[in-house]
């Protein structure tokens, strides 16, 4: 391996924000992370997101679903402008 080019590896504590800390090896000396293993719900097996996506799907078909419709409306009101 070529000298100096390498960088410094450290034995690195990191802190979540669960107040779980574990060691690992990084280049800085201290890392702060927000979720970790520990209190993810992936994890944890907690399958509330999903219910929050359905919410989410349902406001944009809410606003979208008619989408093709409002078109074909459209379409048919230029076609008729037209045989006038």
């Amino acid at each position: 391996m070529k000298k100096n080019i390498h960088p410094q590896v450290f034995e690195t504590i990191v802190t979540c924000g669960c107040g779980n800390t574990f060691k690992t090896i990084s280049t800085k000396k201290e890392l702060k992370v927000e979720v970790c293993s520990n209190c993810h719900p992936f994890y944890k097996g907690v399958t509330t997101t999903t219910v929050e996506a359905k919410g989410k799907i349902e406001k944009f078909l809410s606003k979208f679903g008619n989408y093709q419709e409002k078109i074909t409306a459209k379409q048919s009101k230029k076609t008729q402008k037209n045989k006038k």
